[in-house]
């Protein structure tokens, strides 16, 4: 990849690099474009394409309604409660 191309990619990502930087990348780069033109080289006839590596599949659970859990018991245990809610210090503060 000539270092125009680079530059180009580079204003492409709202990168800004100076020429000097730009030149270890060129190199790099150029590694890395020569690794998928080996990739390219390789066999895959018969290879089903993939989108994920592990098969994937749904496991949704049926909706059903079910008792929910008594609040009180977590309640009694929380340092401050207010009604039915846990009661916690401020962390953000108002600076309108």
């Amino acid at each position: 990849m000539s270092s125009f191309d680079l530059r180009h990619v580079a204003r492409l990502a709202r990168l800004h690099f100076t020429d000097a930087e730009l030149k270890p990348f060129e190199s790099q780069l150029s590694k890395i474009l020569g690794f998928v033109e080996e990739l390219k080289e390789v066999n895959v006839d018969g290879v089903e394409p993939t989108s994920h590596p592990l098969a994937v599949a749904n496991v949704f659970r049926a909706d059903e309604p079910v008792q929910s859990l008594d609040v009180e018991p977590f309640l009694a245990r929380a340092p401050k409660a207010r009604g039915r809610f846990f009661e916690v210090p401020k962390i953000i503060e108002d600076r309108s």
